[in-house]
């Protein structure tokens, strides 16, 4: 975390966002990616085969809460003031 604190641009106080914000914001951006990530799969090999994996625990529960969390993130990220 030293390079976040380290992190400022000499425009940092005429702009509505500062560098520690974009940083923030791409963070934000990983943790929606994993999310996705997380619900991913779950194809059955053939179109007349059920597959059950499209309903477990990853699928249904996590990665939904893991995508608003993202989300929530970004609005943290976004209206977060240094």
């Amino acid at each position: 975390m030293k390079w976040f604190k380290n992190l400022n641009d000499n425009n940092d106080s005429k702009m509505a966002l500062t560098m520690k914000n974009y940083a923030l914001i791409a963070l934000g951006a990983v943790i929606i990616i994993v999310g996705f990530v997380l619900m991913a799969g779950g194809t059955a090999a053939t179109a007349e085969q059920f597959n059950e994996d499209i309903f477990s625990f990853r699928r249904i529960t996590l990665a939904p809460i893991v995508v608003v969390a993202g989300f929530a993130f970004e609005v943290y990220a976004i209206l977060k003031r240094f």
